[in-house]
């Protein structure tokens, strides 16, 4: 049975949405899948709900959740950071998920995020499945900044960006650069004994092909795999892709 919209009390002060299914039968032996989503977007995404409609055939715990300011969370986008969603999906793993094997499966920043956190509390992480995968990208967003963007972050504190997605622009406040900058994960070596598989289009017109070859080379060649779409965007939602996504799921269930 899929559970309601339910809220968490997180460490931030404010209140979390989130929708847990439970494994049930055969399922119980089964790591939970969470599924983090990408920057500004919301738990009620085709790929979240696909997945977890395959979770639920296979009777799997699944997590979907909306970080501070996104969706249906409590909270200002603006006053988001990548430090404070990371504590979010911390604080909802640690707390519905405490002591459960978890496959991670991020999307875009949901990426960043599962690579933050397979460093920083890889107890019970037993794979993660990168969706064009976006670690890093604020020093992507700083290093592309104009002259005249450098003034409007240094007068409004924040740099308005079009929207392919939507009417509303992409807000990247100060703060948010500037906390991007302890949040790297590509600037070192890191060592991982489980599973990382990348999922990346090769039309992707945001996040660049080449940051899952740099994704491999800072989390080891031995545990990590990239799946190159050649005609996938950014996105990844049509059916093929979907299908593709669950099947790195099953690969690692297979494997595990």
């Amino acid at each position: 049975m899929t559970h309601s919209l339910s809220y968490f009390d997180a460490s931030q002060g404010h209140k979390l949405a989130y929708i847990y299914t439970p494994a049930r039968k055969s399922g119980e032996n089964l790591p939970a899948v969470v599924f983090l989503g990408g920057f500004k977007s919301d738990m009620e995404g085709t790929k979240a709900l696909y997945l977890q409609e395959q979770c639920k055939k296979r009777e799997q715990a699944f997590l979907r959740f909306d970080y501070s300011g996104h969706g249906r969370s409590e909270g200002e986008f603006v006053d988001g950071t990548i430090g404070s969603w990371a504590q979010d999906a911390k604080d909802i793993i640690n707390n519905i998920l405490a002591g459960q094997d978890l496959i991670l499966v991020g999307s875009s920043m949901g990426g960043w995020i599962s690579l933050r956190l397979l460093i920083d509390r890889p107890d019970n992480i037993r794979a993660v499945v990168g969706i064009a995968a976006a670690p890093d990208f604020t020093k992507d967003i700083e290093a592309q900044m104009r002259d005249e963007d450098r003034v409007m972050m240094q007068e409004l504190g924040r740099l308005e960006v079009a929207n392919d997605y939507s009417d509303q622009p992409y807000i990247f406040t100060k703060d948010l650069i500037e906390d991007g900058r302890q949040q790297f994960v590509l600037t070192q070596a890191h060592s991982i004994n489980v599973p990382l598989i990348l999922l990346q289009g090769k039309q992707d017109a945001d996040v660049p092909w080449k940051k899952a070859i740099s994704i491999q080379s800072c989390f080891g060649h031995d545990n990590t795999e990239i799946v190159f779409i050649e005609d996938g965007d950014h996105r990844l939602s049509r059916d093929q892709d979907l299908a593709l996504i669950d099947a790195q799921v099953e690969k690692i269930l297979a494997e595990l």
